[in-house]
């Protein structure tokens, strides 16, 4: 609680907080499109077996006739349960009876196919060019797509994981860093920089050094022990903490990415769908803090991850041809999964003591990451059940629900500011503590 009765010293969240967030935003949002660029650099365009008669640049009409490339794509082409070419085998021979059926459909069982030796061929008029179709990553081979997929996300958790650590060396005008660091002098300064950013005149009458150790003493003290990742599993109820969040975030993030990378399992129109769920997870990331404050970060969340895995699960039912309500399904889905990781965010931060909040921050990107890389890997199990990875994905969040009742409520409640309050379950309400915080105001 101490360091923010020196926040609401130099103003609170005034626009010194406001800019750091505007400027921050841009950078944010090129990490997600990054994250969401798979839809596009692996999608999966419409393709079929490569056949000679059909298109073999050297045929000339002369060596077929006036046969229409449909009816010879009708004589080549066996066609699936739904009546439409099948994408991964062809006829060994040309069906050349089929010409005669006057639109009946044989029986194609009883026909020799065989698979798509010499290729494929692919509808370039939605993509020009993807990793599918340049690498071939249909059929026998579409189990590397998710594969490939999942060493992108595989990529941004080491990148996290190194750059992140070396980011530290840029963090020194933080001046809760400065102050845990036990360079009070230098935080002293950057708060004085705050406050006037802010507009909070004759600051110097009230923010000073003396002022400040006595504020911190007790969150000083406890930092003269270097803290390592390791600290958030010494004791008891803070590892006990640490280890639910992890998992809550883990499923949170699957459930997330299995719907966000995988647009055109809900139908065909993939840049109407972005635009759609981009809109949802930016108001939904921001309406969701008005019930937070109101009911509690528990319960939101609680009832968001609930109802994003039973609107994945019911999507597993709907036919493919109902995009419609498909998509409102996926669109309940990502506004849910949307809440619920702004309600995390918050309820992580409080949850966990300031000496190692920013440990708990690198551990919780870690789940994230570990999430986002599972995620795609997922949906190489469709060789053998083609819901299966959609369960996975709807069920990881529902079992997270109960898992949530053994983490504490925080609305209301201050910050821990050591592993001992967590360890002594501290708590009281944040109005009381600003009864006190006043108290220590008149004293400067």
């Amino acid at each position: 609680m101490a360091f923010e009765e020196l926040l609401d010293k130099v103003g609170g969240l005034g626009k010194f907080q406001m800019l750091q967030m505007t400027l921050i935003l841009p950078s944010l949002m090129v990490v997600v499109c990054h994250s969401l660029l798979e839809n596009f650099t692996a999608a999966v365009p419409g393709h079929r077996c490569w056949v000679h008669i059909l298109d073999n640049a050297t045929v000339s009409d002369n060596d077929t006739g006036i046969l229409s490339p449909d009816v010879l794509l009708r004589i080549s082409i066996p066609l699936d349960s739904n009546l439409k070419p099948e994408k991964c085998r062809r006829f060994l021979h040309p069906q050349w009876q089929l010409l005669h059926l006057n639109g009946t459909f044989p029986n194609m069982t009883d026909l020799d196919t065989e698979p798509c030796v010499d290729g494929w061929v692919y509808d370039h008029n939605l993509f020009s060019s993807t990793i599918v179709t340049e690498w071939d990553l249909v059929c026998d081979q579409q189990s590397q797509k998710p594969l490939i997929q999942s060493l992108v996300m595989v990529g941004t958790l080491m990148g996290g994981l190194i750059y992140g650590h070396l980011s530290d060396r840029w963090l020194v005008e933080s001046s809760r860093w400065l102050i845990i660091t036990n360079k009070p002098d230098e935080g002293l300064k950057e708060l004085k920089i705050v406050a006037h950013r802010n507009g909070m005149k004759n600051i110097e009458e009230t923010l000073n050094l003396e002022g400040l150790r006595a504020t911190m003493q007790e969150e000083l003290e406890t930092t003269q022990t270097k803290t390592t990742m390791f600290d958030l599993f010494r004791t008891p109820n803070l590892r006990k903490r640490t280890c639910l969040l992890f998992f809550v975030r883990f499923a949170n993030s699957i459930s997330f990415f299995g719907i966000i990378i995988n647009l055109q399992h809900f139908g065909s129109n993939i840049f109407l769908f972005q635009v759609i769920f981009g809109v949802l997870t930016l108001s939904v990331r921001c309406l969701a803090l008005y019930p937070m404050n109101k009911v509690g970060r528990r319960p939101i969340q609680m009832l968001s991850m609930f109802l994003v895995g039973l609107s994945i699960l019911i999507n597993i039912f709907v036919p493919q041809d109902m995009q419609t309500l498909r998509l409102i399904l996926a669109s309940v889905g990502i506004s849910c999964v949307a809440a619920s990781q702004t309600s995390f965010s918050v309820h992580q931060s409080e949850l966990t003591p300031t000496i190692v909040r920013a440990k708990a921050a690198g551990l919780d990107l870690l789940a994230n990451r570990c999430g986002a890389a599972l995620a795609p890997l997922l949906m190489a199990l469709v060789v053998y059940l083609p819901t299966l990875p959609w369960i996975i994905y709807g069920v990881c969040p529902i079992i997270a629900v109960p898992v949530l009742l053994l983490l504490p409520e925080t609305k209301n409640l201050p910050l821990p500011d050591t592993i001992q309050d967590v360890e002594n379950n501290k708590k009281f309400s944040r109005k009381a503590s600003e009864k006190d915080f006043y108290i220590k105001v008149t004293k400067f």
